[in-house]
């Protein structure tokens, strides 16, 4: 009778067989079930941000019709002319028909807001600027958040004086603290600018003087974003490394004499676990932590583009942001439940089990 070879894995707090290995039934059933979840999630998202624009006051055509200021005379032609070229002249389901025909083609309609261009070229031109902000400010703040929390739980005396500081971060409004930090390093100190993405005077290229320009703009908006962040995934795993340090499994170690930073490994490794589920729980969150963010400094970005909609009263370019922010947030979180799969081997042998 042979004996099944065990090993304590750095994502789990008690011994499972080495290498499980899933069933192919099982990966297909499970990641079956999740991209079945994100495709009604996205069918519903994506007529809630239809249906959003159109209980604001107003609408497009007599926005367009009031910064056009056309004699009398006129109004009743361009109405309707403006009213056909913006889908607005059918019922309010056939909109809608036509909303997801139209999507399914890859047409956003035209913006009210620079009108003639289409939505697609406007959220094109604006989608670089929040790459470059949101990816480094999530992976960045991630990272650093929990290394620091991770350290702060082994120090005691650093646990009660710099950590209440992650407290006070996490609790900051991220559009306050923007406000702050535009007042201290824009007006007071003159070391960054406070507007725009890049200098009025230039136009984007990949030269040197303006990547420099980009980045004295991007780090106000990084940097704030950052702190807020960094505040929470602190707190989070410091609270997460005590927990796991009181645990069973690592009482047990510590007993059969294994060294205590090995045990401090694996008790990092656990609460990752939980910091991962939060990373995917707090996107929509960081993702509109962000869009305040770009509004306070002008940074032209999906935010900017959408307080520009709301004042333009865009339907068209407002349900395009959304619908960008929707793709998202959804395509992150599926890269997230795959990610889990490699790291928590519990979710590999439940796999395992669906197939037996």
């Amino acid at each position: 009778m042979s004996v099944q070879q065990t090993h304590l894995s750095p994502f789990a707090g008690t011994p499972h067989p080495a290498n499980p290995v899933c069933g192919e039934s099982g990966v297909k059933r499970y990641f079956g079930r999740k991209l079945l979840v994100y495709i009604l999630t996205f069918f519903l998202a994506v007529t809630i941000d239809w249906m959003i624009p159109r209980f604001m006051p107003g609408n497009p055509v007599d926005a367009l019709m009031a910064r056009a200021g056309s004699f009398a005379e006129s109004a009743a032609l361009m109405h309707d002319y403006y009213s056909r070229v913006f889908g607005l002249d059918v019922p309010l389901w056939q909109q809608y028909v036509n909303f997801w025909n139209a999507l399914l083609h890859g047409n956003l309609g035209t913006s009210v807001y620079a009108f003639p261009l289409p939505v697609t070229q406007i959220i094109m031109n604006a989608v670089p600027f929040d790459i470059f902000l949101l990816i480094p400010t999530i992976l960045l703040s991630w990272l650093a958040g929990n290394n620091f929390g991770a350290f702060a739980a082994r120090s005691k005396k650093l646990d009660n004086t710099i950590l209440p500081l992650g407290y006070i971060l996490t609790a900051t409004p991220y559009m306050w603290l923007a406000m702050l930090l535009a007042w201290a390093f824009g007006i007071v100190l003159k070391i960054f600018p406070i507007s725009g993405g890049y200098s009025f005077s230039m136009t984007p290229n990949f030269s040197l003087t303006f990547i420099w320009s980009y980045l004295q703009h991007w780090f106000l908006p990084f940097i704030s974003l950052f702190l807020v962040q960094f505040g929470g995934w602190a707190i989070g795993m410091r609270n997460m490394i005590i927990y796991e340090l009181e645990a069973d499994y690592s009482h047990y170690l510590e007993a059969l004499g294994v060294p205590r930073k090995l045990v401090r490994k694996y008790a990092f490794n656990n609460a990752l676990l939980p910091q991962l589920t939060g990373l995917a729980l707090q996107l929509g969150v960081i993702v509109a932590g962000a869009l305040a963010t770009e509004i306070v400094f002008s940074y032209p970005g999906i935010g900017y583009l959408i307080l520009q909609a709301i004042n333009s009263r865009d339907y068209f370019l407002l349900q395009g942001c959304f619908l960008f922010i929707i793709i998202g947030v959804l395509l992150a979180n599926f890269i997230i439940d795959i990610v889990y799969v490699f790291v928590d081997p519990r979710t590999r042998t439940g796999m395992q089990g669906e197939s037996a």
